[in-house]
């Protein structure tokens, strides 16, 4: 089977014996149709997380194509899935913090998304694995793990009634962000430096949105929405200046949101902001299953919008699909096996 994989930095299409079942015995075999470019994906080649040889992607879509399965799965289903099973045993996932069991970070699907076959288990299969509804399309589907890792974030933010939120980056996952938030009922305004992106939120629903070109005049300007500061604030843009930036923008005793991360780990919080105006200040990583439930369902209920926010690449295409998305070009690009 052809594997994009990775060799010095950039993506090489191999020739990969395909996952085989009867190896692993529960699970099934999955033929990807497409998968969606994770910005943690452009995270890990940059910063030299992911080796030689490995094949990554998890934003999957795909059919059934063999199974040994006690769930109601069956051969040629289409589905869209999670690549991470939490044990639900153990004081993380007592204490709802799924994704920092030590079981998640060990599952994954096999070997990465951009392959035409994976392997996924039966823990996944019970768990983090949806049949597709036929209304929707492969490119819509595809979404179902970005937006959970959204859904994931908004709740625990726990955004009280009538608080007002900032989206600070509005890139794809920006976009999914405040859709996300809007689908809980609460207003939501976005922040970016491209007046383009700014553009392309307010198509998506947003209340408002600003451009940072002037810092002091977009602060004077949200002081017209909210006197206070905002109440929630989601840092989705990988800029260290947008922390320093949410401070500012964030009323006393409001909560940050972070779900991006920066290249420059010495950029952070201070502390006696965080002290003195009682600021609470948290991370926000990855989907539960019950997280990855509630974005399908936003999905075919039609209460957040995914289309024209990617663009569509050959898997051959796959290098200059990070190259696009790195220098703004496009907003997110989706991987057709």
């Amino acid at each position: 089977m052809k594997a994009a994989a990775l060799q010095d930095g950039k993506f090489i299409i191999t020739n990969r014996p395909k996952p085989i079942l009867d190896e692993y015995g529960e699970g099934a075999i999955i033929k990807v149709i497409g998968c969606g470019l994770c910005g943690s994906d452009i995270v890990k080649i940059r910063n030299g997380q992911a080796k030689n040889g490995d094949v990554l992607g998890h934003e999957v879509v795909g059919e059934i194509v063999e199974i040994n399965s006690k769930t109601n799965f069956e051969i040629g289903d289409k589905v869209a899935l999670g690549h991470h099973v939490p044990c639900f045993n153990c004081g993380y996932c007592w204490g709802g913090n799924y994704s920092m069991c030590r079981h998640f970070k060990e599952t994954n699907i096999r070997p990465g998304g951009f392959s035409e076959y994976i392997y996924v288990s039966e823990e996944h299969l019970l768990n983090t694995v949806f049949h597709v509804n036929l209304r929707l399309s492969d490119v819509e589907a595809s979404f179902l793990e970005p937006l959970a890792c959204c859904v994931r974030a908004v709740k625990r933010a726990r955004i009280t009634d009538n608080s007002k939120v900032l989206i600070l980056g509005l890139g794809s996952v920006g976009i999914l962000m405040g859709e996300a938030v809007k689908a809980f009922g609460h207003p939501v305004y976005g922040c970016d430096l491209l007046y383009e992106r700014t553009c392309i939120a307010e198509k998506f629903g947003f209340d408002g949105t600003f451009v940072l070109d002037d810092e002091n005049k977009v602060l004077s300007d949200m002081k017209s929405i909210t006197s206070l500061g905002f109440d929630t604030i989601f840092l989705t843009a990988g800029a260290g200046k947008s922390v320093d930036f949410a401070v500012k923008a964030a009323r006393d005793g409001a909560t940050i949101v972070v779900f991006s991360s920066v290249k420059d780990e010495r950029v952070s919080f201070r502390n006696n902001d965080i002290y003195y105006r009682e600021l609470n200040v948290m991370g926000s990583y990855s989907p539960s299953p019950m997280d990855l439930e509630d974005s399908m369902r936003l999905i075919e209920e039609g209460r957040v919008r995914v289309d024209g926010l990617s663009v569509t690449y050959p898997l051959e295409g796959l290098n200059d699909a990070i190259q696009a998305t790195l220098s703004n070009e496009i907003m997110k690009a989706y991987i057709k096996l």
